[in-house]
């Protein structure tokens, strides 16, 4: 029976605006990486020029305790590079097989109960995205629905702005932004946390800041951005 285990890859992914050059030249390295090798500390800070400092830096600022904490998660899920399967089918199957990988990396059981309290003890819910986030919005409002949620879903800029201005201790506001960097989805959650109520960001750019206005930054998988999902012209015909 197949299981899940959790990979480094995603959150040095979710976590890479906030590196430093010599950082970003690490986290490189182990997402590229395609080889079984000696991983420690000292033979890692020689392949990349880099100090074994650096690399407790860059292992912190991905949420570990210090490089072997990272290291060891790393070669826990370390696949070395199998031959390629062709098959149009195959192609599409692995792509979002390792969507769902990389999501199940990113879950915080902890989280996920914070922000289930927060929808226990909201009046009002609120769900707001444009364009491909928008549809999600919808679709998460649809879902909520069904099980009980009062929620409304905002996917206009006008909207937004414009119920920014009521939101308070009582609400709870989810925030979609693969990017982190729509504006009219920023606005609403810093004017609805600025006046007390709890919000959520969900994004694949985990930014420092996001944390002076979010009660929650909801962790996606970096290939959720809309250039890097398989499309049709991907797809040979025979």
């Amino acid at each position: 029976m197949e299981y899940y285990v959790k990979s480094v890859v995603p959150i040095i992914e979710s976590n890479y605006d906030k590196f430093t050059t010599v950082e970003r030249n690490i986290a490189d390295f182990f997402m590229k990486n395609e080889e079984k090798m000696d991983f420690s500390a000292k033979e890692i800070a020689k392949h990349l020029f880099v100090s074994e400092a650096s690399l407790s830096r860059f292992a912190k600022k991905c949420g570990y305790r210090g490089y072997r904490e990272f290291v060891y998660q790393y070669e826990e899920t370390f696949v070395e590079k199998q031959e390629s399967i062709t098959g149009n089918t195959r192609m599409i199957l692995n792509a979002y097989q390792e969507l769902l990988n990389k999501t199940y990396s990113l879950v915080d059981e902890a989280q996920i109960a914070r922000i289930s309290r927060y929808l226990n003890q909201a009046a009002r819910v609120f769900v707001c995205g444009t364009g491909s986030s928008g549809l999600s919005a919808r679709e998460m409002e649809l879902r909520f629905m069904r099980i009980g949620v009062d929620i409304d879903s905002l996917v206009e800029t006008d909207m937004m702005r414009m119920q920014a201005v009521f939101q308070d201790k009582r609400s709870l506001v989810f925030g979609i932004s693969i990017s982190g960097t729509k504006e009219s989805v920023l606005f609403l959650l810093q004017e609805a946390y600025r006046r007390g109520a709890k919000t959520v960001l969900l994004t694949a750019n985990n930014r420092g800041d996001f944390e002076q206005y979010c009660s929650e930054v909801l962790l996606l998988p970096d290939d959720m951005l809309p250039y890097k999902l398989p499309h049709a012209h991907q797809i040979h015909r025979f």
